[in-house]
């Protein structure tokens, strides 16, 4: 194992710890901008390091069609190569399972791929994805699995969670680097909670470095997703890493923080970023909207980044709609927001205020709350219990710790309502902010 997880401060579920890996101390709660071929579109290595960017995630498929593991391996390995001192994380390439389906083929040996590159066939095994990975050198490294989106069910479900549990042997024995790379596990099961919680125990018996929870994040409702996180983090190791991938919705990453998790990924970020929309802590400002072509403030006033310092809404309006410079600086902005919510989410905790950083956070949202003060009525018509809005009320305007330290119970107690306050408030937070 090359790693160390040392928890620092807790409030119930949430942790924050310190995360050593060969080539970096972490902070944990974390966010992993997505390099996907050693690359974060648009910044430079010392601009990632200038944010605070503590692990940058690579993609195993891509990385071997271009520019191949060997090549990578004779010149040093993924950090010399890209130029980057601190964490790797490299994705096994079972993601690409999900989205390039149409140019996939499952069996019990692998998946076969048909490269968009060149159209050749190329065999992903879990040997091959490890030895790819090995090659590489991130400082973490994902065994390969089955994945299928949350949206499907019936057998394909319980099949890819069995084979998941039987290839994870097999990654295990190809890995030849155990001493400098930590393997993690992944917990799949869809939204079944008796397959996954068949396969957290089946990963737990095997003692891995650490564990992530992959599968979600696919077309879920929110309910059903934060229900998963709340399940399998519950049961996994309290001294291990968890990672919960493919999130990046700063509402998300708070929610699953208080749930347990530890670290997260996404290209949504730097992806909305080139669409021309900024993160901000009220939920996210389109900077092609006309009504930013005169205005002179910045993206953030209380944000300390460059951009923010530097250049107004009016000039970024004007470059997302005809510079690729736009993005650049937005993408910078927005991983800048990014690490700033893990920083603030590893001090609040360690200094024992986490539950007044959730509550800052969530009144922040002015259109949320701007919504629950208006649509009062609609919480009852479609059929929320009052508990729930009772709930909502003294989480938002009071001090009540009771949000968090129920959190857990919040999600797993049967006799609570299925459609509760915190999916709700989530879903609403997500589509307000989104159509703004």
């Amino acid at each position: 194992m090359a790693l160390r997880f040392e928890i620092l401060g807790r409030f119930n579920r949430a942790r924050a710890a310190q995360l050593t890996l060969p080539h970096f101390v972490c902070q944990t709660p974390l966010f992993m901008p997505v390099g996907t071929q050693g690359t974060i579109k648009g910044l430079t290595t010392n601009q990632l390091e200038e944010i605070g960017c503590q692990i940058i995630l690579g993609n195993t498929y891509h990385l071997e069609l271009r520019p191949t593991s060997e090549l990578i391996d004779e010149l040093g390995g993924l950090h010399k190569f890209m130029n980057w001192p601190r964490a790797l994380l490299t994705d096994s390439g079972g993601f690409q399972m999900v989205s390039l389906l149409h140019l996939a083929d499952i069996t019990e040996e692998g998946v076969t791929f048909q490269s968009p590159v060149d159209g050749k066939p190329m065999l992903l095994t879990p040997e091959e994805s490890i030895q790819i990975q090995n090659r590489i050198g991130a400082d973490i490294i994902m065994a390969l699995d089955d994945v299928v989106r949350t949206t499907i069910t019936g057998p394909r479900v319980e099949e890819a969670m069995y084979r998941t549990l039987r290839w994870i042997d097999r990654c295990i024995a190809a890995h030849k680097r155990p001493n400098e790379q930590n393997l993690f596990g992944i917990v799949q099961g869809g939204l079944d909670p008796v397959l996954r919680d068949i396969c957290v125990k089946g990963l737990v018996d095997r003692n891995l470095p650490g564990y992530a929870i992959g599968g979600l994040s696919g077309g879920e409702d929110k309910d059903s997703f934060w229900r998963v996180v709340a399940q399998c983090t519950a049961a996994l190791p309290e001294d291990k890493p968890r990672y919960v991938m493919g999130v990046g919705y700063p509402l998300d990453i708070v929610v699953c923080s208080a749930l347990g998790a530890d670290m997260y990924d996404c290209v949504y970020p730097t992806r909305t970023a080139r669409f021309g929309t900024a993160l901000v802590p009220e939920g996210v400002l389109k900077l092609k909207h006309k009504a930013m072509a005169d205005d002179v403030r910045p993206i953030d006033p209380t944000c300390r980044c460059m951009v923010c310092k530097n250049y107004t809404r009016a000039y970024i309006h004007c470059l997302v709609t005809k510079d690729a410079m736009g993005s650049q600086l937005l993408s910078y902005h927005n991983l800048y927001y990014m690490m700033k919510l893990s920083r603030d989410l590893h001090s609040s905790i360690i200094q024992g205020q986490f539950p007044e950083f959730v509550r800052k956070f969530l009144r922040k949202m002015v259109l949320v709350l701007e919504m629950a003060l208006t649509f009062v009525p609609c919480i009852f018509f479609i059929n929320f219990s009052l508990f729930c809005f009772v709930f909502c009320f003294f989480f938002f305007f009071t001090n009540h710790e009771l949000f968090l330290v129920n959190l857990d119970h919040f999600f797993t107690n049967a006799e609570l309502p299925t459609s509760n306050c915190i999916p709700f408030l989530a879903s609403w937070s997500f589509h307000v902010t989104k159509s703004h």
